[in-house]
């Protein structure tokens, strides 16, 4: 029965809960105590509780600057055993960080031996390596053993270990922290010390100065391994708001190399990047086609600090490489700043006056509380002193009375009983050598007694007086300015240089090509080399089946085509977006611009409009309006309606001019008339157009050049015979008529694909509509008169015939 009330009263015991309360309580536990034991600096010292604990357990071990050095394993093992009952791995990678110039801007551990590199090298094991206390991570320490800061008991309540440290230096600030917690985490660059501390002197002078005017003081981050920090934006926001984004950038030069040859040459990285990894990608960027014109990456780091060296192609543009560079590798990164610190025991974000004010708030309370002791030793001393002095003035008395005593007892309790010594006096003078009665030690007690009075009244007056107290907070942070601070590292551009797409690719000339079924691709001008009239050219863009190539532009990768499409409309494509594969056709146009059904692109033009006021369009039934060119701005790839057409009427030709240009409207037929534009009013975007020329019924417009100095026409068919002829064979008439006969058509030439001007100096691309592109010289093509036939300029396979052709300008000002 006894065994069974017993197993009853236990069983009464057991308490139900619901599984998904005891999981949300026992996680937020976890929660809070990674946030508050582990992960999360204290806004006070700047410090996690591993860092705290080695800093501690190095000066327990008497491990002081000017002290040898002792194993890194020693440290480990100390700290693990009596305050971090954590891995041993986790404290010495907290003890080799706090060690390393590249991950500090101000290292708290000195260490000896291999401690790592900013190349990623791992630290030697902790039984090859030594450490000992930095000079300034004594300064964490200093005054700790004088009651400064309050202390908890450690793991297994055996010791005590200091709840926080009295931290000297603001060493959250100039050491920054980067930690993750649960849900949350902080990330806090370091800062230049010298500027840490005329702010905190700022703000001790006038509590209530602004975030602005601290800046003054911290202009920035100030990263150990440099940079350069591009734009105020990130910092201002870091520094209100307690979180914001910086643009660090290594530091790069242009170097002259070898046989007329330049390089870059890297010689700061930004914070955390790893030099090996920086090195990697960018060789990877290389054999990936990313980064253009390196021939050759060198390590030439030593001691004195770092030196990549990038050879570059003679040819190669270094500003165009350096700013892929920066896209492209870790030599631009974005530090990420959230001031996330645990104030009273709770993590709250902060912004620069948060952070210095809790530090000052802490140094105060140090100095305060330090005060507090010494003038408690001291009035402890001088009391003793007074005692001292007192009996020796009356040392007949006393030597009596102590003689006459039994004991020491007795003779302690009749020196307070009848001579009025107080019990600590008392025993002082029983404990007081002999040599003490001299006069000579005599004067040196009252020269003590005098000295120590002084320092009670100095700390009554800083415990009386906060100007006080303050001054003596400014003078310690300014001895620790004079004796640690340095100049600042990192510099700070006002502005970002945004880095974009086109910045990244260098401008070259290329050919862009449309099938009839509307699929677009670019390639490299420089592959069409020019031959001779008459040559059979090389294979430009792949075709499938029945389609065809009907349009090719000459442009540059940096400007943008307008594509204009058979119900009125014009888009503004990037020639960047355009893709250039190796084979294939491309891609469909409508992959990048907004065409409605049955809709298709049936012209393009390069955007470049240089002096251009007006955009002079021709339909294949002869209409043509004039535009002004302002209505071209701002169009998208969503595009613009800039002209009504009749149904079954398409855009033939577009081109730019300058308002009192003369046009030579050309059809397929061989007719041609030259008018002035001044005959066509400009006109809006919804308009229709007038009468340009007038067309037999089964003829349509091919061609609109506009008639420039020092040019003739060129005329090509569709079979490849062709021809230039004088513009002056072309006589001035009025809108609306039919012209005059441009070249003579017959079977062997096949109807007119246009006519473009040309000077001797430009070139001719002709593209076939099986992808055969022919380019060749201007001069080249004879010169005739317009009843002439031609000659053959393009040779064909049989079923093959011209599809487009463009005009590439000696200047590259336009291409047609």
């Amino acid at each position: 029965m006894e065994k069974g009330n017993g197993s009853s009263d236990l069983f009464q015991k057991v308490i139900p809960l619901p599984l998904e309360e005891e999981i949300k309580h026992s996680y937020i536990d976890y929660a809070m105590s990674v946030i508050v034991g582990r992960a999360l600096p204290d806004a006070r010292d700047g410090l996690k509780p591993v860092q705290r604990r080695i800093l501690y357990a190095m000066r327990e071990l008497g491990l002081r600057h000017s002290q040898p050095f002792k194993k890194s394993a020693r440290v480990v093992g100390e700290t693990m055993g009596k305050y971090h009952p954590h891995g041993d791995a986790a404290i010495y990678e907290t003890m080799v960080r706090m060690s390393q110039d590249f991950s500090m801007r101000y290292p708290l551990v000195d260490g000896q031996g291999n401690f790592g590199s900013i190349d990623g090298d791992p630290p030697a094991a902790m039984r090859y390596t030594e450490a000992r206390l930095h000079s300034l991570g004594e300064e964490m320490l200093a005054d700790i053993d004088e009651d400064t800061v309050d202390w908890l008991p450690n793991f297994d309540e055996s010791l005590e270990e200091p709840a926080v440290l009295p931290s000297r230096i603001p060493n959250l600030l100039v050491n920054g922290s980067t930690g993750i917690a649960v849900g949350m985490a902080t990330n806090m660059p370091p800062h230049n010390l010298r500027e840490v501390v005329d702010a905190c002197c700022t703000l001790l002078d006038n509590p209530d100065v602004e975030v602005g005017e601290l800046m003054t003081h911290v202009p920035g981050p100030d990263f150990p391994t440099g940079g350069v920090i591009m734009g105020r934006d990130g910092i201002i926001d870091a520094y209100t708001t307690g979180r914001g984004k910086i643009v660090v950038r290594g530091c790069a030069e242009i170097e002259d190399a070898k046989r007329g040859k330049k390089a870059i040459v890297i010689t700061q990285i930004p914070y955390m990047v790893n030099k090996s990894n920086l090195i990697e990608t960018i060789v990877k960027g290389v054999q990936a086609g990313q980064l253009d014109g390196i021939t050759d990456v060198r390590d030439e780091s030593n001691r004195e600090g770092i030196r990549l060296v990038l050879e570059l192609h003679r040819d190669s543009d270094p500003h165009l490489v350096l700013r892929q560079l920066y896209s492209r590798t870790q030599l631009q990164t974005t530090f990420g700043v959230i001031n996330l610190a645990l104030v009273d025991g709770r993590p709250v974000e902060l912004n620069l006056k948060g952070l210095l004010q809790i530090f000052i708030d802490h140094r105060r309370m140090v100095v305060r509380r330090r005060t507090q002791y010494r003038l408690r030793k001291a009035e402890e001393r001088a009391h003793i002193l007074e005692g001292l002095v007192k009996a020796l003035d009356m040392i007949d008395m006393v030597i009596a009375l102590i003689r006459s005593s039994e004991d020491p007892l007795v003779a302690k309790g009749r020196l307070v009983e009848e001579l009025g010594f107080t019990e600590a006096q008392a025993q002082a003078i029983l404990d007081m050598r002999l040599q003490r009665l001299t006069s000579l030690e005599k004067h040196k007690l009252q020269e003590e007694l005098a000295e120590l009075m002084a320092q009670i009244a100095r700390y009554r007056l800083i415990l009386g007086d906060p100007a006080e107290l303050d001054s003596v907070v400014r003078e310690e942070l300014l001895e620790v300015k004079r004796a640690y601070g340095d100049e600042r590292r990192t510099v700070i551009e006002d502005s970002v240089d945004d880095v974009s797409y086109e910045d990244l690719i260098p401008e070259t000339e290329v050919v862009v090509a449309m099938t009839r079924d509307g699929f677009i691709r670019r390639m490299p001008l420089q592959d069409y080399r020019c031959q001779a009239r008459g040559g059979k050219g090389v294979k430009g863009a792949a075709v499938k089946g029945e389609d065809e190539v009907s349009l090719v532009a000459v442009t540059t990768t940096h400007r943008s085509l307008y594509l204009f499409t058979d119900r009125g409309r014009v888009f503004s494509l990037k020639c960047l977006a355009i893709p250039e594969p190796k084979s294939g056709r491309g891609k469909h146009v409508s992959t990048f611009i907004s065409l409605d059904e049955g809709e298709s692109v049936v012209t393009f033009r390069d955007s470049a409009l240089e002096g251009a006021r007006f955009v002079f369009l021709v339909t294949k039934m002869g209409l043509a309006k004039r535009l002004p060119v302002g209505e071209l701005e701002g169009i998208t790839r969503a595009g613009r309606r800039i002209l009504g057409l009749e149904e079954d009427d398409t855009i033939a030709r577009v081109r730019f001019t300058g308002g009192e240009d003369q046009l030579l409207l050309t059809t397929a037929k061989g007719q041609t008339l030259r008018v002035s534009e001044t005959e066509f009013r400009p006109q809006g975007r919804a308009a229709k157009g007038v009468r340009g020329i007038k067309l037999d019924p089964d003829d349509l417009v091919v061609g609109c050049d506009v008639i420039m100095p020092g040019r003739q026409v060129l005329f090509i068919s569709q079979l490849g015979m062709g021809k230039r002829t004088r513009y002056e064979e072309f006589t001035v008439h009025h809108r609306g008529g039919m012209g005059v006969r441009a070249m003579r058509l017959g079977e062997r030439t096949g109807h007119l694909v246009g006519a473009w001007g040309v000077a001797d100096d430009d070139e001719i691309m002709v593209i076939t509509s099986r992808g055969r592109v022919v380019r060749f010289s201007a001069r080249d093509v004879s010169s005739l008169s317009r009843s002439a036939m031609g000659l053959t300029l393009v040779r064909l396979d049989e079923g093959d015939q011209v599809a487009d052709v463009t005009v590439i300008r000696c200047s590259m000002e336009e291409g047609e």
